[in-house]
């Protein structure tokens, strides 16, 4: 009986496998992530797992695939928000060796744009709620509750910090950011109620399931089957309550 349970489960997890793989395969139609968020995924995922072989992979098949350094630096940037100094910080210096390796090969990189200037007069308190408000597509409620009214410090910090300082920097685009967050909360697991938040973030600033499903594959591929089943069920949840 216990052998029988273990061939189903091997048997499901192979077909879930196929599917996910299927969607990695899937063309790039306007339905699908392009080759540039397929890498965003890849570094995101790979840096926060703390893989220094499978980022350095991850980082050269992005700047193949046409992101540029700079790009690949505010994606790293970004993630420290999710999984820490230490992971970001080692990235970094990750990304520093390959671009010194590819430049002794004779790679020329693009650099690409910095961020460009804040030109806004209201607190960075404001702009960050402004910010979450237009990720989640709700308003923000003045009477805080959870972990808001608890520790309220932490609250400003979200919204000062990595909504304002942050989510408002344009080298990358607010779609760009939420693939790199769920690919990082993803990663590092554990964290249920952020994965599904900003699953739901994602969807709500135009990605679509298809290439939700995608992201999936593409963790399943580059970090391993456990974490794109957890994550896959979180999805499909999501699109459940959605309908």
């Amino acid at each position: 009986m216990i052998k029988k349970r273990k061939f189903i489960l091997a048997f499901i997890l192979t077909l879930f496998c196929q599917v996910t793989m299927l969607y990695a395969r899937q063309g790039t139609g306007s339905d699908s992530l392009n080759i540039k968020e397929k890498s965003l995924v890849r570094i995101a995922a790979t840096t926060a797992s703390g893989d220094q072989t499978k980022l350095k992979v991850a980082l050269n098949k992005g700047l193949d695939d046409g992101l540029t350094i700079n790009q690949i630096k505010e994606g790293i940037i970004h993630l420290y928000a999710y999984a820490g100094f230490p992971r970001s910080i080692r990235g970094l210096q990750t990304l520093m060796a390959v671009i010194e390796e590819r430049k002794a090969k004779g790679i020329n990189d693009q650099t690409g744009a910095d961020a460009s200037p804040i030109r806004n007069d209201q607190t960075k308190y404001e702009r960050g709620k402004a910010i979450l408000e237009k990720l989640t597509g709700m308003p923000e409620k003045d009477q805080k509750t959870g972990y808001a009214a608890f520790a309220p410090t932490i609250e400003v910090f979200l919204k000062e910090h990595l909504f304002a300082d942050i989510f408002e920097r344009d080298v990358l685009s607010f779609k760009e950011r939420e693939l790199v967050t769920v690919s990082v909360l993803s990663a590092i697991g554990g964290v249920e109620p952020m994965l599904q938040s900003h699953l739901k973030i994602c969807l709500n600033v135009g990605l679509t399931p298809t290439q939700l499903h995608q992201f999936v594959a593409i963790i399943g591929s580059t970090i391993g089957k456990k974490e794109s089943v957890a994550t896959n069920k979180i999805l499909n949840e999501v699109l459940h309550d959605k309908k």
